[in-house]
């Protein structure tokens, strides 16, 4: 039986791929083999020693210590992609929003005063002139990372009609695959950003994308552009971009970070946090991640996972055993030393690495002792083992 800790409400959608005959879920529980959360703040919490794997309801993870579960050989796992259309919808709502001053014009009509409807039309007709915009087809559109998320913006703008730029060194395969040919690759942001009408960003926020828009780059950028955060809220300096909309340099800030300094601005959209905010996307987020934990938890493979390689090997008959362990030379020879010493036969293996870690899958013949496990731990930089 694994037990497994929510530390937020996680959808029944999720919940439901956990058997209960084999999974026992709460909020409160003691020795848990899982946590799931969405946005709970891990950061200080005590580990409990028995925990093998964290899940994310979500894409972003700051909310967990990763380094610290490196350290223990815990993955922690996300669902990249699940809450991808919720997203996108609210980013072409946004480009809306602010191409055509909705929100400002909606406040406009809310306070009209007058007697009768004569009135209010008469003020409608006097007032719509300052809430003029503009349309979508023929304006360019850069995108910030081209994941999941991006990808999606990226194509639904080219089916607007706008032309679009994209920029992402880092892009995968899969995404170059889903990325409409129409898309067009800037060399450099720089680049992109001085060639676009509105900017949406979708990357992670880490110290190389903090403050991608800042006072310098916001001079050679177009007068009137819009900007549109929908991934982190350090991703754009809010000051520097709060004295571009008073100076006219731009045009109109859509976010979904509401803060002291920007959200009762004028020609500010502020949105509590709604990107995945989507009753589909809990049900995706909370169904991929729970799959992916099961997986790990009953068979050792790793999908997904933001700081461990991807690892799926199929079961075969025997006995399989799992270990984390620091990417250095020699290791699956270690490993493989202390299985045939104690007369255990490799019926398949699998050793992968990603940056200092590594992960290995072995099926063997027959059960694995504890003395087995014990010397297995004791090679210097293994940080878990575990058999299934």
């Amino acid at each position: 039986m694994f037990k497994i800790l929510t530390l937020n409400n996680i959808s029944v959608a999720g919940l439901e791929r956990l058997p209960r005959d084999h999974y026992e879920v709460a909020s409160e529980i003691k020795n848990p083999d899982a946590i799931l959360l969405r946005s709970f703040k891990m950061h200080g919490m005590e580990i409990p020693v028995s925990l093998k794997a964290v899940g994310r309801a979500g894409a972003g993870v700051n909310n967990i210590p990763v380094d610290e579960m490196s350290k223990r050989g815990i993955p922690v796992f996300n669902a990249p992609g699940a809450n991808a259309n919720a997203v996108k919808e609210l980013v072409v709502a946004g480009m809306l929003l602010a191409a055509r001053n909705i929100c400002q014009s909606w406040d406009y009509a809310r306070g009209l005063e007058g007697g009768d409807d004569a009135a209010l039309s008469k003020q409608v007709e006097a007032g719509k002139k300052d809430y003029v915009g503009f349309e979508l087809p023929g304006r360019t559109l850069g995108v910030v990372g081209l994941g999941a998320i991006g990808v999606m913006v990226a194509n639904a703008a080219q089916k607007l009609g706008m032309k679009v730029l994209g920029y992402d060194p880092q892009i995968t395969v899969q995404s170059a695959w889903r990325l409409s040919s129409d898309v067009q690759q800037a060399r450099s942001l720089d680049d992109l950003l001085a060639q676009v009408d509105m900017i949406s960003f979708h990357v992670p926020l880490v110290d190389a994308t903090r403050h991608m828009i800042n006072r310098e780059r916001l001079v050679f950028m177009k007068q009137g552009v819009t900007i549109l955060n929908f991934a982190r809220e350090g991703i754009v300096d809010e000051q520097a971009v709060v004295d571009g909309l008073n100076s006219g340099k731009v045009h109109a800030y859509v976010c979904d970070f509401p803060t002291r300094l920007s959200k009762n601005h004028p020609r500010v959209i502020a949105l509590p946090h709604l990107g995945a905010s989507t009753n589909e996307a809990e049900d995706n987020c909370a169904v991929m991640v729970a799959e992916q934990v099961r997986e790990f938890l009953e068979h050792g493979n790793i999908t997904n996972s933001v700081n461990f390689p991807e690892v799926v090997m199929p079961r075969n008959e025997g006995c399989r055993v799992a270990i984390a362990n620091a990417n250095v030379p020699n290791m699956v020879g270690q490993i493989s030393t202390a299985m045939a010493d104690a007369g255990l036969n490799i019926i398949d293996m699998l050793n992968k690495s990603r940056g200092e870690l590594a992960y290995t899958l072995a099926d063997v013949n027959q059960p694995v002792t504890e003395a087995v496990l014990q010397r297995i731990k004791a090679i210097a930089g293994v940080l878990s083992v575990r058999v299934m």
